[in-house]
């Protein structure tokens, strides 16, 4: 099994900055993607930025130019720098990984979340 642990998160102003940090734990043999997603009051979860471990990343359109993420290999973790926030960025986020274990199986993990309020 596998654990994804999200932090970070809080209340903020529109124009600041967050950084969202995320650990996985457990049985991992390696991680071959590491997304953050969020779902706001009333809507669905959609990605917001994945890495993959060769260092590829994609964003969504919404945060591009505004929003960074970045990778610990060695350490299982992902982080989202978050600036020039909006009230239209306040959600829960997510954690996701998808997880290769010492059998070689592949499995998809969901974190917990966290909560980031953009609020003047």
């Amino acid at each position: 099994q596998v654990q994804l642990v999200e932090s970070g998160g809080g209340l903020v102003q529109p124009g600041g900055s967050l950084r969202l940090s995320c650990v996985a734990s457990g049985n991992i043999f390696m991680i071959h993607v590491m997304c953050w997603y969020r779902q706001g009051p009333g809507k669905q979860r959609d990605l917001v930025a994945a890495m993959a471990k060769d260092g590829s990343t994609n964003y969504a359109d919404s945060v591009k130019g505004r929003f960074t993420v970045s990778r610990d290999i060695a350490q299982n973790t992902v982080y989202l720098q978050m600036n020039g926030l909006k009230v239209e960025d306040t959600a829960v986020y997510h954690c996701n990984a998808d997880v290769e274990n010492t059998l070689g199986s592949v499995e998809d993990f969901w974190g917990p979340g966290t909560q980031v309020t953009v609020s003047s």
